[in-house]
């Protein structure tokens, strides 16, 4: 019962987020974030690295550009 609510979350979830200007960004972000959180804590550190992936994205991609002028 739970698996099927996390999931529509984390599709709502990623669906929402990716939504603007910045789609791509958002989706490597996810992408990066979900990978990286797999490694380090499993299913759940997936969930939880792709939401802040798709969150920080936008930024982070602006200040290493910034960075490299």
């Amino acid at each position: 019962m739970r698996l099927p609510l996390l999931l529509s979350t984390l599709a709502i979830t990623l669906t929402l987020g990716a939504c603007g200007n910045t789609v791509e960004q958002r989706i490597g972000g996810a992408a990066v974030g979900a990978g990286t959180g797999a490694v380090v804590a499993g299913p759940v550190g997936a969930v939880v690295g792709g939401a802040a992936g798709a969150v920080s994205a936008p930024t982070v991609v602006r200040a290493s550009r910034r960075a490299t002028r």
